[in-house]
């Protein structure tokens, strides 16, 4: 069994998060890990060993395993056990490809769609969530993104959306993560976000689109980038 390893100052981060639930902290951690290779495909995730790393019972590791299952990361077997699922590095940016195209739909309605008071609060949002940038803050924008996008998901005014746009964003939400730790990538975000609320108050709704398009496909790549440089940091680490 491959042992469980830790991504260098993420459990400090998450117990000094005191706006986060116990269960949630133990699966961002295991989500990064996952995400960028740390445990590998097919690694049995065993309760207790969990619950001793993080000094926790086993009801919040089986309910942080649960959420990672619904975001397909690992698999729950009746008496096999708990492992981390096959996802390939193609199969994710497929993910992020897809998200890209429906948060671009999403926003595109949204910007003929939105009303006032719906902008002005996207504007109060984009405008706080600098502090998150200034800070370094990944788990607070890490909840601000969530926030911020499920906003211009409703904005659109189109329920059946927004129920698939949430559900579809569910399944990335660990990967969106995570690629918020590459390098300088929390600034690029915001700024990102900004020119997508220009193209919004601007009322171009197919300009918003290329923008919200390539912030996805941004994201991507930063995650590809945050992978290989700890990767690079693992090979170097074991020399």
């Amino acid at each position: 069994m491959s042992s469980v390893q830790t991504i260098p100052g993420l459990e400090s981060e998450a117990v000094g998060d005191d706006r986060g639930l116990l269960s949630d902290m133990i699966r961002h951690a295991l989500a990064d890990e996952i995400t960028t290779g740390r445990l590998k495909p097919g690694t049995l995730l065993e309760e207790q060993q969990i619950a001793t790393r993080f000094g926790a019972s086993r009801t919040p590791v089986r309910e942080a395993l649960r959420q990672l299952a619904v975001a397909g990361m690992v698999d729950i077997r009746p008496r096999r056990g708990v492992t981390v699922a096959m996802m390939s590095p193609e199969r994710i940016m497929d993910m992020f490809e897809t998200t890209a195209e429906i948060e671009a739909l999403c926003v595109r309605l949204a910007t003929y769609r939105i009303t006032p008071v719906e902008r002005s609060e996207l504007q109060t949002m984009h405008d706080t969530s600098a502090e998150w940038v200034r800070s370094g803050n990944i788990s607070a924008y890490d909840d601000f993104n969530r926030e911020f996008h499920e906003a211009i998901y409703r904005a659109t005014h189109n329920t059946f959306l927004v129920e698939q746009a949430v559900g579809i964003r569910a399944r990335l939400a660990a990967f969106r993560r995570t690629q918020l730790r590459q390098g300088d990538r929390l600034m690029k975000s915001h700024a990102e976000h900004g020119q997508v609320l220009q193209a919004m108050a601007r009322g171009d709704g197919d300009e918003a689109a290329r923008c919200m398009r390539a912030h996805m496909l941004n994201a991507s790549c930063a995650l590809t980038s945050y992978i290989k440089d700890m990767q690079l940091d693992d090979v170097s680490g074991n020399r």
